[in-house]
């Protein structure tokens, strides 16, 4: 028996080329987990892309840390968590990370973990875009990454990235996206 998935169209949560990890269905149960995604900002080097200069044991040396996080869609700021900890590379601190979740008019909710310096608190409007946060590594992870999930009521959702607007990031930035 197979049954439908359905999806959710979001903002781009960076400005610049990143690959997207899926989480398989039932691979978690948590809500903000089943069916979410880790997004690792990535570089054009010599040829290839490179999610870390160097040999990728600092955080300083993975692009995406402190990079810019984006909102997902016009909407309100639900709540905000903030772990103080940061991880060292390749170790995981078994904790609950950094987060924003977000709600938009229609009952749909997007988490964003493993996020540093927060810039929204509850209650805040946010449109598709809004600079909300930066990228960390805290809470259950190994790398400076975002982690999204997305549902609604109790219906995990398969995100999926505008990726018209991912176009006109990369227009701007003149190299096809590949500039951190």
């Amino acid at each position: 028996m197979t049954t439908e998935i359905e999806f959710i169209t979001i903002h781009p949560v960076h400005k610049h080329a990143f690959s997207v990890i899926e989480h398989p269905e039932g691979q978690y149960q948590h809500i903000g987990d089943a069916l979410g995604c880790d997004c690792m900002i990535e570089k054009f080097v010599d040829g290839f892309m490179r999610k870390y200069r160097s040999d990728g044991k600092q955080n300083e040396d993975w692009y995406g840390w402190d990079a810019e996080v984006l909102a997902p869609f016009d909407g309100i700021v639900e709540s905000v968590y903030l772990n103080p900890v940061t991880n060292l590379v390749g170790e995981i601190n078994p904790s609950r990370s950094s987060s924003i979740t977000f709600l938009r008019n229609d009952g749909v909710r997007v988490f964003l973990g493993h996020v540093q310096n927060v810039l929204v608190t509850e209650g805040d409007s946010v449109k598709a875009g809004d600079l909300v946060a930066r990228v960390g590594n805290n809470g259950y992870s190994r790398n400076p990454h975002v982690h999204i999930g997305a549902w609604k009521d109790k219906t995990p959702l398969q995100i999926r990235f505008d990726a018209r607007e991912m176009g006109n990031y990369f227009k701007q930035l003149g190299d096809r996206g590949y500039h951190c």
